[in-house]
């Protein structure tokens, strides 16, 4: 009997479990679980929380189908109610845990068994039909214009021609928004954003922490713009009129190190993705330096003082090296020598080192960083950058750019702060290299430590 069933189990495709890590945030932990799962063929969704301290998700399919008919006799047991067909529910015991630890979410796996098939079309998945928030916002405003569940149905696949919803979820939906309901639960891993309006949409609009006054500049750690949680900052100040831009945060230890995990996280498949892919991405930043240069150069002469000329050459000599990190391909390679001596060939190879690291100076905004971390990220290194607490603008910028030129979440991070921040970069081991330009007293503290 075992046999048997060992064999029927055997048969059924694998389904992995998400592996485990750590992670900057909750969110952050659920979508690397669901983004998994999807890729493994089943879908995730959380058991339990308790949000400061712990989450535990589950297959989507575990529970019990309840019969919530009265109890009826034994002798009329063939007539009682069966499992309805369309019902999902296998009692799956797939488990995953995520806790917070020294401010740091550390995902563990409880249960990494499933007791059903994979899903073989994700697609197919009910919650592959839900609307996203700005589709929930045009269904309210078409249905106020008048229109009928199936014209809405319609607009709204002339921009998302892979939507999967029927008029019944628009007929959902309507009802919510009768009732006030204006939440949409998302699952952007089963439903890829391919619209190129949307996309675009995206990349132009401006983040939250630039809308407000004075900016709050936030951190950049495993590929989001995170808020410090630092009291202490830093004004930025125009020189021309002496009024705030924006406010530098004194990064926090836990933060930093927060950066350090996400960078030494992403950098065993950042360093396994081709030289090409890499070469691509360079040249996607190179373009877009070239669209945003006038905005490079105006956030230079706010938070600098240079001219706008000045300014200019400082983000072209800057671009100069990004154009080279696009040839880097041809650098990469190694040597070999046969027959050196008697029965010895020799060879090299070149490697990325692991999470490197850059502390920028005050006088050269935009020029100091791209002589930094284009060239690390290239050769397959991660890269965390310091930019100066007196005109941080520029590199915040530049982060942006190489995010939407498609840079992996992790691969560039961005901590702020002073002498406190460098000694910690400066301390920590899992930092292989650090690259700094600037004056003699950094360059002194450097060598101290």
């Amino acid at each position: 009997m075992d046999i048997e069933s060992s064999e029927e189990m055997n048969e059924h495709p694998q389904m992995l479990p998400p592996p485990p890590g750590t992670f900057v945030d909750r969110e952050e932990l659920i979508q690397h679980v669901g983004d998994f799962a999807v890729s493994q063929g089943y879908v995730v969704t959380i058991k339990q929380s308790k949000r400061d301290r712990v989450v535990i998700l589950g297959c989507d399919r575990g529970g019990v189908y309840r019969n919530r008919r009265k109890a009826i006799d034994e002798s009329t047991a063939d007539c009682s109610r069966k499992r309805k067909t369309g019902s999902r529910l296998t009692n799956c015991p797939f488990e995953v845990v995520g806790k917070k630890d020294d401010g740091l979410w550390v995902l563990t796996v409880k249960n990494e068994t499933h007791n059903h098939e994979p899903l073989k079309d994700i697609s197919e998945h009910p919650s592959a039909r839900r609307f996203s928030e700005g589709e929930v916002q045009l269904i309210k405003e078409m249905t106020e214009a008048g229109l009928k569940p199936r014209q809405i149905l319609k607009r709204l696949r002339q921009s998302n021609p892979d939507l999967l919803s029927t008029p019944k979820h628009v007929y959902n939906v309507k009802a919510k928004l009768r009732q006030g309901n204006m939440t949409v639960r998302q699952f952007r891993s089963l439903r890829p954003e391919k619209s190129a309006a949307r996309k675009n949409y995206l990349s132009v609009t401006e983040p939250s922490w630039r809308q407000r006054c004075p900016t709050r500049v936030p951190n950049l750690i495993g590929g989001k713009f995170v808020d410090s949680q630092s009291f202490a900052s830093i004004d930025v100040i125009n020189p021309a009129t002496q009024q705030v831009v924006s406010q530098v945060p004194l990064t926090t230890n836990e933060e930093f190190r927060a950066a350090v995990f996400a960078a030494k996280r992403a950098f065993p498949s950042w360093r396994s993705t081709p030289i090409t892919t890499r070469q691509r991405i360079m040249f996607k930043f190179q373009e877009l330096i070239q669209r945003d240069i006038d905005k490079l150069s105006m956030t230079i002469t706010i938070e600098h003082g240079k001219s706008l000329k000045d300014a200019y050459a400082d983000v072209s000599r800057g671009l100069e090296v990004v154009e080279h990190a696009c040839g880097l391909a041809t650098l990469q390679i190694g040597e070999f020598v046969s027959n050196m001596s008697n029965g010895i060939d020799t060879y090299s190879i070149r490697e990325p080192l692991g999470v490197c690291a850059g502390i920028c100076s005050f006088e050269f905004p935009a020029m100091i960083p791209l002589w930094m971390f284009p060239v690390a990220v290239t050769c397959g290194n991660t890269f965390i950058l310091k930019p100066s607490e007196k005109d941080p603008g520029a590199s915040m910028m530049l982060a942006e750019l190489a995010m939407e030129a498609g840079l992996p979440n992790g691969v560039l991070n961005i901590v702020h702060g002073t002498n406190d921040i460098i000694n910690a970069i400066c301390d920590d081991d899992d930092i292989k290299a650090i690259s700094f330009v600037g004056p003699n007293l950094v360059s002194n503290l450097q060598l101290q430590i």
